[in-house]
């Protein structure tokens, strides 16, 4: 089933309809992380969540019953990162699938050898370029605790307007590509290590890797899931990419034309 109407006040796909005040002032208390907004920008965000309701469609999967509440969270947390960027951004794609909790995706890789593999991999969200983007709602939940699902794969779709997601979107005339890629890369590298660190520390002295990193070890991946990983981080916990990579803090602050950390 896809939804496409959610209570009766949103009129059909592209057309913009306002929030119920409840719902709204709701999702809000249910992110704590957006009271960094002054008013002014809470309102451009409501405005720009009213018309990403209005042009995307939402699908549950998984026996999960959707609700508004569901919808809208997403929905606002999905729209933060283009408060300044405009709804442009998320213009090639439309769908929204929503899962109960974590889903499973079946995998085929080649390797170096010609080798073909499948399996199956547990994934609790998954952007596909110029496709649907995937969320485990159990997952969603979690906002505001450092982990953010909903941001990451949002980030993903960013990442992916200029092709894979490598951790380079398509980036504004005044932040020239060299720049971008010397302190997302150096930054990347360097965390990377600290993983390894924090990997040894725990083998050796069994001292749990989240005591020796400030960030999630998953942005160790590839430097797209450094991207991913590192925009959940500027706009929840600001201060914790401040001070980790102030550099690349500051060039997430030009690219998505916010700055958090200055917010009250």
């Amino acid at each position: 089933m896809v939804i496409s109407k959610l209570m009766g006040w949103l009129s059909g796909r592209r057309k913009q309809a306002s929030l119920p005040e409840e719902l709204w002032l709701e999702t809000l208390e249910n992110l704590p992380f957006l009271d960094r907004l002054d008013s002014e920008e809470k309102l451009r965000l409501r405005e720009l969540t009213e018309t990403f309701l209005g042009e995307k469609e939402f699908t549950p999967a998984g026996g999960l019953e959707l609700t508004d509440a569901m919808c809208v969270s997403i929905a606002v947390q999905g729209c933060l990162p283009i408060l300044n960027l405009g709804l442009g951004c998320y213009r090639d794609w439309v769908g929204i699938v929503v899962y109960p909790d974590e889903f499973v995706i079946p995998r085929i890789v080649e390797d170096e050898f010609g080798v073909v593999h499948e399996y199956d991999d547990v994934a609790s969200g998954e952007a596909w370029e110029g496709g649907p983007l995937l969320i485990s709602w159990h997952d969603a939940q979690m906002a505001g605790e450092g982990y953010n699902v909903v941001i990451h794969e949002f980030a993903h779709k960013l990442d992916m307007l200029n092709g894979e997601a490598d951790g380079v979107p398509p980036l504004p005339a005044e932040l020239p590509r060299p720049e971008w890629e010397q302190t997302l890369y150096a930054a990347f590298d360097d965390f990377c290590a600290k993983v390894e660190f924090a990997e040894t520390r725990e083998e050796r002295d069994g001292i749990p890797m989240e005591e020796s990193l400030a960030i999630d070890p998953y942005a160790s991946e590839n430097p797209g899931e450094f991207f991913a990983v590192l925009s959940e981080t500027f706009f929840e916990s600001p201060e914790i990419l401040h001070n980790e990579y102030p550099a690349l803090y500051n060039l997430f602050t030009r690219f998505y034309r916010q700055d958090p950390r200055t917010r009250k």
